[in-house]
This record gives structure tokens, C-alpha cells and sequence, in this order.
């Protein structure tokens, strides 16, 4: 399999508006149908004019209130929840054990709180700067291979946390790559086992044979 990160994105495909993923892809009511659908989309960051892109790879859907593994569960609404109740298309960035920023996209309209964790994706644009930021000495697959990481590669942290995702500096484009069915894998999410039950729903979606994937994979045939 061919690997995306042979394949630098043209800086002016990573910064043209139209190519750009609207709220209404955002606003849809099935969370785990835009988590799947996030695969293969890039999501940009530019920031003081320096654009950094990666392909998503592996995303995560949390279904909200009556979902055990969502913050939101049960209605919970605290300073930290309050913005994934806000309408969908917005970035929701929490500290993660006290280390590392993790970035989710808050989906469906407003009071309904789910979102999408982007647990990986594979670098187009930017790994020497990429690079400078994780500390890392070479381009290798964990420079964004899960969410920390990835956060951190692409300069995320909390002061975007709120962001709108059509503002010029995060945002996703589909510049049209095509991912076939079959190459997407559905597994149980990864580090939620206080969920009881719900850790084990197959809301986790990742691209078959892709190096950047996070955490075990399930049988690939």
C-alpha cells in the first residue's frame, strides 16, 4: 500500500476556502457515520502563517448523553463539558492526564453533545516544523500517531479549544481522495474501560494498513 506521506499536499490546495468542510457536515445527528467520514479529510492548522496538514487516519465518535464513555454522559455539563454542547463545528481540546492536549470536533446542533477524538493522521504539509514542535529528530510514524501527539504536531492546544472549524486557522478540507469501504476497521475504542459496556461499541474507525494508526489493530484480512 502506498503510502499518503510520499504524497505532499500543494500549499494552495491546503489553503483554498473552497475545498473547505462546511457546518453542515458538522451538524448531522449520527456521530459515528462523520467520524468515519472524517477519514482521509485533512485537517490544517496556520498559525502566525505557518500551515501544518495532516491526512486523518483514525478518529473515535462519542455519542453524548447516553453515552458512558462521553464526558457528557448523563447530561453532565461542567466549564470543561459546557462547549460540547455549543452547535457542531467547533473544536472541544481538553488536557488529557495532565500532559497532553487532545482535539476533538464537536458534531450535531446545539444541546446535543456529541464529538469526534482525531486520534491520527498522517502528515502532508509542514513535518519540519511538525518536528521542531514534538521535539522529534526524525519524520517517524509517531510524530502524529495518536492524539497527544498529533495535538502537539500541528501546534493544537487549549487556547483553540472553542475555535470554529471554518476559521482560518484550524479547519478540515476534502481535497477529494477517495477511501474505499473496505478499508475502513471499526474496533472498540481505546483507554474508556470506566464505561463499562460502552467501551466495548466499535466507535473507533481507522484506515486498514496505515502506519499512523494508534493503539492495537484488529485482524486485518
Amino acid at each position: 500500500m502506498k503510502r499518503l506521506y510520499d504524497n505532499k499536499i500543494d500549499k494552495q490546495i491546503l489553503c483554498n476556502a473552497a475545498l473547505r468542510l462546511d457546518l453542515s457536515f458538522y451538524q448531522r445527528n449520527n456521530v459515528q457515520h462523520i467520524a468515519k467520514e472524517l477519514l482521509g479529510k485533512i485537517l490544517v492548522t496556520r498559525f502566525n502563517n505557518i500551515v501544518t496538514a495532516a491526512r486523518v487516519v483514525e478518529t473515535e465518535a462519542y455519542n453524548g448523553l447516553i453515552d458512558k464513555a462521553s464526558h457528557a454522559f448523563g447530561g453532565r455539563r461542567t466549564k470543561r463539558t459546557e462547549i460540547m454542547y455549543r452547535q457542531g463545528g467547533i473544536a472541544y481540546i481538553y488536557l488529557c492526564y495532565g500532559i497532553h492536549y487532545l482535539f476533538n470536533v464537536v458534531t450535531n446542533i446545539e444541546d446535543v453533545p456529541h464529538a469526534v477524538l482525531i486520534r491520527a493522521a498522517e502528515p502532508v504539509s509542514g513535518t519540519e516544523t511538525m518536528m521542531e514542535r514534538t521535539g522529534k529528530p526524525h519524520p517517524g510514524e509517531t510524530i502524529t500517531k495518536g492524539p497527544g501527539n498529533l495535538a502537539r504536531a500541528l501546534g493544537i492546544n487549549r487556547q483553540h479549544n472553542g475555535m470554529g472549524l471554518l476559521s482560518h486557522e484550524i479547519y478540515f478540507i476534502d481535497d477529494g481522495y477517495k477511501l474505499e469501504t473496505n478499508k475502513i476497521i471499526s474496533s472498540p475504542r481505546i483507554g474508556v474501560a470506566y464505561a463499562a459496556e460502552d467501551a466495548l461499541l466499535p466507535y473507533r474507525y481507522y484506515i486498514k494498513g496505515n502506519v499512523f494508526v494508534s493503539g492495537k489493530r484488529i485482524s486485518e484480512r
